[in-house]
């Protein structure tokens, strides 16, 4: 069992960066916090603890003092799971989930669906050849062996994975894969001259991030750096499917633009953006954005000093690298969920902790990248992925006592009202989680409120 304070150091070392140079983190507290044997509040703490070192180190390099990092294992466990605490105009708003989604038994074990965006419901529906209901799915996936039907999706392009024990995963030629790479990877990709960082008042002031992600993972990196002052625009497209309830949760601080890269003012709106730009974060699958002329060495072309943040399900390396994937597959297919459940059949664990994690990863290397680039010039390639967080929380080890652990009360919204906050918003009045991140001189805040994609035009200010 991992304490945060080694936790920490663990991100640290895989970013390249001093601990001793980058000043200490207190932190409180302990697991279990929610009802799991992981670790979910010592990953928390620490990936947020990462997050303000690294914000404090850009305060300094602007010319500000010293700052105290503190975090608790509450918070960090909260981190995991914001989403869930979403509240609007007082009745909860948590994320809808499709009848046909989660796990099911097959001839040999177990596959997880997930079918939240219709197209994904639609393709399960045609390979099993079955009525839209969840009974008729499961009667038909009985029929199936679990890598059968894997493989099968894989080759349709959807997502679906069987349930893997930890030993599976790790024999696995994709376990195998994600096992020789670090947490995360912060590469210097091109040459640039050093762009320092004026006196500002706050530590990402003027620093100018591109978000196009979608889901929790990428929206919360590009969240998180709006949280430090940094001008996020978060660009989608309106012929994309979207979940509103996780566009809330992690549309804190953000203006939302379309662009559509079907077209061709499409390229060239999104390559005036980029030109402007400081942070460029994507999340879709590896490659996909390069076929598309928007690769990393194609942005240092265009903007040289760009810091590229990659997060992806499987991690680009592996035979799984083209692959979609969810917190809940990664889980489903890495351990977590079989170990999760113990005897009583597969659960996921209680929040999307790989998800959120690696969004604080992205946004900790892009202000990592951001320091460097400031002393040392260049473009960088900050790389996080889902299953590189799911192997870093699995090796952090679990609570002392498993069973007990599991019979944690689960936080209601009543139990964390100090962590809240309300916001008016284009929607009405959301009650949603506050910055859990902490600097003593420069305290994090989002400087506006969450909006609906497409609200506002996609040009920089």
């Amino acid at each position: 069992m991992i304490l945060a304070a080694g936790a920490l150091a663990q991100i640290m070392a895989a970013a390249g960066v001093d601990q001793a140079t980058a000043g200490p983190a207190a932190f409180r507290g302990d697991d279990p916090v929610l009802p799991t044997p992981f670790l979910m509040g010592t990953a928390g703490a620490a990936a947020l603890a990462a997050v303000s070192l690294s914000a404090a180190e850009i305060w300094r390099l602007r010319g500000g003092g010293e700052q105290r990092v503190a975090m608790d294992a509450r918070r960090g466990a909260m981190a995991l799971r914001t989403n869930k605490y979403l509240r609007l105009d007082g009745q909860p708003l948590e994320m809808a989930w499709d009848p046909l989604s989660g796990f099911h038994r097959t001839a040999d074990g177990w596959i997880q669906l997930h079918c939240q965006f219709p197209h994904f419901r639609d393709g399960v529906l045609r390979v099993l050849g079955c009525k839209p209901e969840t009974e008729a799915a499961s009667a038909a996936l009985r029929a199936w062996r679990s890598q059968d039907f894997e493989d099968r999706m894989a080759g349709e392009g959807l997502p679906a994975f069987k349930l893997r024990s930890r030993r599976e995963w790790r024999d696995h030629p994709q376990g195998i894969a994600v096992a020789g790479l670090p947490l995360m990877e912060i590469i210097k990709i091109g040459d640039s001259a050093p762009v320092p960082l004026p006196a500002a008042d706050r530590p990402l002031s003027a620093i100018r991030a591109l978000d196009l992600t979608r889901v929790i993972a990428g929206p919360t990196a590009g969240r998180t750096l709006a949280e430090y002052g940094a001008d996020v625009m978060r660009v989608g497209a309106a012929h994309l499917p979207t979940i509103a309830p996780l566009v809330m949760d992690t549309g804190h601080g953000k203006r939302a633009a379309d662009v559509d890269l079907r077209e061709p003012a499409g390229h060239e709106r999104l390559r005036d953006l980029i030109r402007g730009a400081d942070i460029f974060s994507q999340s879709y699958r590896p490659g996909s954005l390069a076929a598309r002329g928007f690769g990393p060495d194609d942005l240092h072309a265009l903007r040289p000093g760009i810091i590229c943040v990659s997060l992806s399900a499987w991690s680009h390396a592996g035979p799984w690298a083209s692959r979609r994937g969810f917190d809940t597959l990664v889980q489903c297919a890495t351990g977590l969920s079989d170990e999760q459940g113990a005897a009583g059949g597969p659960q996921h664990l209680p929040g999307s902790p790989l998800d959120y994690i690696t969004g604080y990863l992205g946004a900790f290397g892009a202000m990592t990248a951001l320091a460097r680039r400031a002393r040392d010039g260049g473009s960088y390639l900050v790389r996080v992925s889902l299953a590189q967080s799911a192997n870093w929380l699995d090796n952090l080890g679990r609570t002392r006592d498993a069973a007990a652990a599991r019979q944690v009360a689960d936080p209601g919204c009543e139990d964390i009202a100090d962590l809240l906050m309300t916001s008016k918003t284009p929607w009405g009045v959301l009650s949603h989680m506050k910055p859990l991140t902490d600097l003593s001189e420069t305290p994090p805040r989002w400087g506006r409120p969450a909006v609906p994609l497409g609200t506002h035009p996609a040009f920089w200010e």
